[in-house]
């Protein structure tokens, strides 16, 4: 019986794909082996040491300590995709709310006085101060292509507008999903100065920290608005307020709320609503079971931050999983320890990912406890387990 934490509440859906015979699931629970969550911050907390997997109801890992649990050799599996529709909603909803100023043409009407033909009148007067722009033809900017990103970009396109990507580390699977009228931006200097939308889809890295900086918000095409629908901390906050004030952005629109933010004209800042919509939040929750389940069962890695890609049918017969530092001759010292248990190797399936490896073995009789005794002593093995 495996047992399963759960620090924030988690879709029903996603955990009916847990089955009661096998998988005990709860909010308090003592040794779990593996934790779902969303939102809960656990760089503070303790990680027992029955831990075998962490599964993030989402997209992005910064609420997680993630390489203490790859040093620990816990796999972290999180959701991409899972809510790529309902970001990609929000977006195209915040694109078409700018083209018609919607947020200041709905707060001019919500303070309006007098009886309704004063109001009528005042309406009439007011709402040349909110003449927009139809989106057909307009530009828009993708900084990032993976899940989210591609469907923006597909989607904006099939309205007319004239899309550009950015995004030098593109996969293969999303690169045959972009539709072949997305033009390719050399750099994010080059995107900035030629496009009047420009929306970033990242995650939140070394290399992405105020990826909008305010050094490059100097030289955008004058009348540019961003929206930031990815992480706090991509775009520069007080570089955002200095160009609005300069003239040369026309806006921003986030989903990160700020006291620096939400005072300022022409910036509007949502309550973190990207993946909040019933369907992304259970796809999430559906797609991270199955991946930890997967992995408690039968070691396969799908869609992990820190573990390497694994699959490997299952043969008849018993199922050994190391996790270990990616150092020379490791497969060498589980293949002899094996051998010397006089047992025969089925099957074997080595992947690494920077410093860390993954080897899955079928072997044809079953393993005794000596032999992950032995595995476990190896320097720089970090876990064993029969599957």
């Amino acid at each position: 019986m495996y047992k399963i934490l759960t620090l924030n509440n988690i879709s029903v859906n996603g955990l009916e794909r847990l089955p009661p015979d096998r998988y005990e699931v709860a909010s308090e629970i003592g040794h779990p082996d593996a934790v779902l969550l969303r939102s809960f911050k656990m760089h503070d907390w303790a990680i027992p040491k029955t831990l075998k997997a962490v599964g993030r109801a989402g997209a992005g890992v910064n609420n997680i300590p993630v390489d203490k649990m790859t040093a620990n050799g816990i796999p972290v599996f999180n959701a991409p995709g899972a809510n790529a529709n309902a970001v990609k909603e929000l977006v195209l909803g915040c694109l078409f709310s700018a083209a018609r100023n919607l947020f200041p043409a709905y707060e001019y009407v919500r303070n309006l006085q007098g009886n309704d033909a004063e109001m009528s009148k005042q309406v009439e007067a007011g709402k040349k101060k909110f003449v927009g722009f139809e989106l057909s033809g307009r530009t828009l900017g993708i900084i990032g292509l993976g899940a989210i990103g591609v469907k923006v970009a597909n989607a904006a396109q099939s309205l007319g507008i004239k899309v550009s990507g950015y995004d030098p580390h593109i996969t293969v699977k999303n690169a045959w999903q972009l539709s072949a009228h997305i033009k390719q931006a050399l750099s994010v200097e080059d995107m900035l100065s030629q496009v009047e939308f420009v929306s970033v889809h990242v995650p939140l890295v070394d290399n992405t920290r105020n990826l909008l900086s305010a050094e490059r918000l100097q030289n955008v095409r004058k009348g540019l608005m961003i929206f930031n629908f990815s992480r706090d901390g991509i775009v520069d906050n007080a570089g955002v307020c200095e160009a609005i004030q300069a003239g040369r952005l026309n806006g921003y629109i986030c989903d990160f709320p700020n006291n620096l933010l939400k005072n300022q004209d022409k910036v509007i800042t949502l309550p973190h609503l990207g993946a909040s919509t019933h369907e992304a939040e259970e796809n999430c929750a559906v797609m991270v079971a199955d991946q930890v389940r997967d992995y408690l069962e039968e070691g396969t890695v799908h869609n992990s931050v820190n573990f390497p890609e694994m699959e490997m049918p299952r043969n008849d017969g018993h199922r050994l999983l190391v996790v270990n530092s990616n150092v020379p001759h490791m497969i060498e010292r589980i293949s002899s320890t094996i051998a010397n248990a006089n047992i025969n190797i089925l099957d074997m399936l080595n992947r690494s990912r920077g410093d860390l490896a993954c080897t899955l073995v079928d072997v044809n009789n079953e393993i005794p406890q000596t032999v992950v005794d032995t595995l476990c002593a190896t320097k720089g093995v970090l876990t064993v387990r029969i599957l």
